[in-house]
């Protein structure tokens, strides 16, 4: 078997870390590329301000997300950063709660209806990837896409076959012009694709516009009435109310965005995690004692105050984004001369910040294939480099979404694994790790679910 793109720059990385004091030369296509993997390296680009602007590559991602937190740079970010930092904070997370464990639960049920009660074999992409979906739509949007109960849904297609197109035309500069890309059979799909996504979002943002708003602590003073379900969006509506040069199209920039960054990187974390779970039966062992210990033998949902106490579930979690972090690698342009470890990084170069690499330097994690939940507990992480691990970034630019994204997974797998035993069926060869804008397995992960007695 030949080797994966992963396995064979893994390969490089290793063979020459030592020789290479953590940086690499490569040509992206046309483009000058420094990969660096060495903690300190690293958190000099990341750390600095003045290299904020994300690599080109992001720039296919414009024509769906436009200018928005994740692919704008230079005032425009800094102010949108600074807006939009209020709405992730903890106490609006604590409302979304709700939605994790409803959408978890449906999808258990489909499971459980598959297994009946016995082992059963299924590959566990498909059903995480629409669980995450009906969650990041709700939690966005303030809809209820069903994307469990009917996978046809035009606008959940639409959002899987965006993100695979932006990623298959990231890996072949010929297609990299607007006027080649726009000719081709591709490039006709991804226009396609681009007329549903923004049509539902626009539509979605009038209709929402157009009703009463609705904030956090609405019914703080009536016990009777239902409690309200806030979507990002509401919050995105009420800074436009308050300042309308916050736009309507400004704000459709950012519910693509939650859409697009959502999904595909919680759901990425689930799944290697269920993998990794599944292949090491002590962790498993200790998971079900820890969720055991808190919820009993109840079919409660999941609360703020369990999610506390899930400090092993967490540390799984942390290890598997060490392994397998959802986001490989991340990408700055260099706007200006710059120079590391004595040596010139030019001006229009493309540094890219190796994050699995770093994940696996020896200095900072022995063994460093292991699989090793003890890793992250306090008294082995307190002294790390802080930039030894970096699986939401680092620095100013760092994902603002990474408490959300921690929170729904832990409510996923808690909700999974207090119904099920899990073992994997597939080695890391056959599921073939790629590394694109996301790190996905190249067919699937196998897995047989037992349901728990």
């Amino acid at each position: 078997m030949t080797l994966s793109l992963v396995q064979q720059v893994n390969d490089w990385f290793e063979t020459y870390r030592e020789k290479s004091k953590g940086l690499m030369r490569l040509w992206l296509g046309v483009v000058p590329t420094l990969f660096i993997y060495d903690a300190e390296v690293i958190e000099t680009i990341l750390s600095n301000s003045r290299h904020i602007k994300k690599g080109f590559v992001y720039s296919f991602l414009e024509p769906w997300l436009g200018l928005g937190l994740l692919t704008s740079s230079g005032q425009k970010w800094f102010h949108r950063r600074k807006m939009l930092t209020p709405a992730f904070h903890f106490a609006v997370l604590q409302n979304f709660i709700d939605v994790f464990n409803e959408q978890s639960i449906i999808m258990c049920q489909k499971l459980d209806r598959s297994a009946a009660h016995k082992s059963v074999t299924v590959d566990i992409c498909p059903y995480i990837t629409l669980c995450v979906l009906d969650i990041i739509s709700e939690t966005a949007m303030g809809i209820q896409m069903n994307a469990q109960g009917n996978g046809n849904n035009e606008y959940v297609e639409a959002v899987v076959r965006m993100s695979d197109l932006i990623q298959q035309r990231q890996k072949k500069p010929w297609t990299w012009p607007d006027v080649v890309y726009d000719s081709m059979n591709s490039g006709k799909e991804h226009a396609k694709c681009l007329r549903i996504l923004h049509d539902m979002t626009n539509m979605i943002i009038t209709e929402r516009k157009n009703q009463p708003p609705k904030y956090f602590g609405d019914d703080d003073n009536n016990q009777n009435s239902l409690k309200k379900r806030i979507a990002f969006l509401d919050l995105l509506l009420k800074m436009h109310r308050e300042d309308p040069s916050f736009t309507l199209d400004d704000i459709r920039e950012e519910v693509d965005t939650f859409m697009f960054e959502g999904h595909d990187t919680t759901a990425a974390l689930a799944y290697w995690a269920m993998f990794l779970i599944g292949h090491h039966t002590k962790v498993q062992r200790k998971l079900h004692q820890e969720l055991d210990e808190i919820f009993g033998d109840s079919d409660r949902p999941v609360t703020s105050d369990d999610l506390q106490k899930l400090t092993y579930l967490a540390c799984v979690l942390k290890e598997t984004l060490r392994i397998f972090p959802s986001v490989p690698a991340i990408g700055r342009d260099i706007l200006e001369d710059c120079v590391i470890d004595g040596k010139l990084l030019p001006k229009g170069s493309l540094a890219l910040v190796a994050i699995g690499a770093v994940h696996r330097d020896p200095q900072y994690f022995p063994n460093p294939l292991m699989f090793d939940p003890d890793r992250f507990l306090p008294e082995n992480s307190a002294k790390r480099h802080p930039y030894a691990y970096i699986p939401f970034s680092a620095g100013p630019r760092n994902c603002i979404g990474q408490r959300f994204a921690m929170m729904e997974d832990k409510v996923l797998i808690a909700t999974v694994l207090r119904r099920f035993s899990v073992e994997s069926l597939s080695s890391i060869e056959e599921v073939r790790p790629m590394a694109e804008l996301i790190l996905r397995p190249s067919c699937g992960i196998h897995v047989k679910l037992t349901r728990r007695k």
